[in-house]
């Protein structure tokens, strides 16, 4: 009873502290993660309310499971091969270079000899996917570039446990003993991902149409828990992360009708979970190692965050990522990860390094978890102002009637009409914000820069029927328009204009059809002023009608004979009488109104 007792006061504990916590830091503006972590801290070390963090850190995670497993949902196969560089080079660049960097600082150090020593550097090499796509997805941008980049790093990192794990085997142990252990280890891994992948291709699309036929919610979410945790062990028995599993599991089911439900299954206990992780993290801080090496740990947690984030930055720079995305990556990985707590451990029990030796390790690991949402925000000051975020151009599943080129306010009023009228829309923009924001009202949007031809060939600009260029900027607008008209001159352009300096020069380029972005807005707004002022709706359309006819006429005349030409065609003051309102023909005089009767006396 007692037991039960401790248990529900511990998870409603762990709840107060979760619901206190998030939305006050953000709030400030720290973001939820630093909550989870404060709330974590004064619940464990400081107040000692609950102790036991090791076996909440194990329930918890399932929330990094649950997490890898969400994106795997929304990563196919064709996409995950488009990242191989990023992963195999990249991020193998990133391991090999900081791990060395860091084996060095730990033997000038002398924190251990070199054996254990490679243990530290390449285990402080390695970084918290739990802690960095997080703060992703706090900032909506896990699938900004900087964040697929950032993913395809953490991605080899877990690939790369088992050689680690193998090297601190080798490292233990004499040779001859490790060749027999660790190449059994590795065949099981390969054939471990082998049937994981080879299940997810044959075996679970199936299954969840047979769980699907029973019309029960419930058993279609524990199927869902059942597919993931599965997938999570087996890779865990073969020596993998847990979190590969899942994340192998997600992307076989990527291309599945069941994947939107799914993933809805699973966000509950990714997001609950996730929060638990972080604050078991918190519980697990140990003040008292902390204290008594304040200042080792000090300098041993800012020298390895800044050589991390050095390492980070000039690799992805060389790679070919932008100044601020390489920023915003050496901001997001400089941490230990949650990796570093099982291999320091596995390197005590191998006697490579004491138990106070990894007891400092991990409080380094725990401290920078710590400090990386405070970086991510400090990160912000060393952005250039002129930088614009870029996303992953993904045109998969693109190509439609209209390719429509800008998604302004103009663009997205325009979208209404086609969609309502059954037409498909492919959109393409260059602000990641704007496409963002289209795309979680459900827009099929794709993030690209209009004035390349690689970009428009592959939103499917041979198959539209119409190409609609909607930017903002005329200098853009007639940089699209030049290319298209180069390079596929039988397109049909339909154009919005900046200004009438502007439609004069898109109709000299022989566009189909151009509008000004403000024409028919205010022809609109005078209509129904003048209604307001006592005018009849039908005599109000009457005089748009004229205004229309005239700026037309005007147009063609400044066409032909330049910009100041047509001056007549413009009211610039009263016109007594109105123009162009016929009387209206009756079939008997005697049925005229009193209004129409004064407006004749008039």
């Amino acid at each position: 009873m007692s037991t039960s007792t401790t248990l529900f006061s511990e998870t409603l504990l762990l709840l107060g502290g979760a619901v206190v916590a998030a939305p006050l830091f953000r709030k400030i503006g720290l973001g939820t993660v630093l909550g989870y972590l404060t709330a974590g801290v004064v619940i464990g070390p400081v107040l000692h309310l609950i102790t036991g963090a090791e076996e909440i850190l194990s329930i918890a995670e399932l929330g990094v499971v649950f997490l890898l497993f969400v994106i795997g949902l929304e990563l196919n196969l064709s996409r995950l091969w488009r990242m191989r560089a990023d992963i195999f080079g990249l991020g193998t660049a990133q391991v090999m270079l900081a791990g060395l960097a860091l084996t060095g600082l730990s033997m000038v150090a002398g924190i251990a000899e070199w054996r254990g020593s490679l243990v530290v550097g390449f285990g402080l090499a390695l970084s918290s996917t739990a802690f960095a796509l997080q703060l992703l997805n706090d900032q909506g941008d896990r699938n900004s570039t900087y964040g697929q980049r950032a993913f395809s790093i953490l991605l080899l990192q877990d690939l790369a446990i088992v050689p680690l794990l193998a090297m601190v085997s080798i490292l233990g142990t004499s040779h001859s003993q490790s060749e027999t252990a660790v190449l059994p280890e590795i065949l099981k891994a390969v054939g471990a991902i082998a049937a994981t992948v080879v299940a997810g291709r044959y075996l679970l699309t199936p299954f969840f149409q047979i769980i699907a036929r029973t019309g029960a919610r419930e058993v279609m979410i524990a199927a869902a828990l059942f597919v993931v945790i599965g997938a999570a062990t087996l890779m865990q028995v073969a020596g993998l992360s847990m979190a590969m599993g899942a994340f192998l599991a997600g992307v076989m089911l990527a291309e599945s009708s069941y994947r939107h439900e799914l993933e809805a299954d699973i966000e509950p206990f990714r997001g609950l979970l996730l929060a638990l992780f972080f604050m078991a993290v918190g519980l697990s801080m140990e003040l008292a190692v902390i204290m008594d090496n304040l200042l080792l740990l000090a300098v041993g947690v800012v020298a390895v965050m800044v050589v991390k984030a050095s390492i980070m930055f000039v690799l992805a720079r060389f790679t070919g990522s932008s100044r601020n995305d390489a920023v915003r990556i050496a901001f997001l990985l400089p941490q230990g990860g949650e990796f570093g707590f099982v291999l320091f451990t596995t390197a005590t029990t191998a006697g490579l390094f004491s138990n106070a030796t990894a007891s400092l390790l991990i409080s380094m690991v725990t401290l920078t978890m710590a400090l990386t949402p405070l970086g991510a925000l400090l990160s912000r000051r060393f952005l250039t102002e002129d930088g614009r975020e870029q996303l992953e151009e993904d045109f998969e599943g693109a190509g439609a009637d209209v390719l429509m080129i800008g998604f302004s306010r103009f663009a997205q009023i325009s979208a209404q009409i086609l969609l309502a009228s059954g037409r498909e829309v492919t959109i393409i923009d260059d602000s990641a914000d704007r496409v963002r924001q289209a795309a979680s009202f459900g827009f099929r949007i794709y993030f690209g820069d209009g004035t390349r031809l690689d970009v428009l060939r592959a939103a499917g600009i041979e198959h539209a029927k119409i190409v609609a260029v909607c930017t903002q900027k005329k200098e853009t607008t007639d940089r699209i328009v030049d290319l298209v008209r180069d390079e596929y001159p039988h397109a049909r352009l339909f154009v919005r204009s900046y200004d009438r300096v502007h439609s004069l020069s898109l109709r000299a380029r022989d566009v189909e059809y151009e509008l000004r972005e403000t024409l028919e807005s205010g022809l609109m707004f005078g209509r129904k002023t003048i209604q307001a002022l006592g005018m009849s709706e039908d005599d109000a359309r009457a005089i748009v009608k004229d205004v229309r006819r005239r700026d037309e006429e005007r147009l063609q005349i400044q066409a032909a004979d330049g910009i100041l030409a047509g001056r007549h065609m413009l009211h610039n003051r009263p016109v007594n009488p109105e123009p162009l309102i016929k009387p209206k023909r009756l079939k008997n005089p005697v049925e005229k109104t009193d209004e129409e009767a004064s407006t004749e006396a008039g």
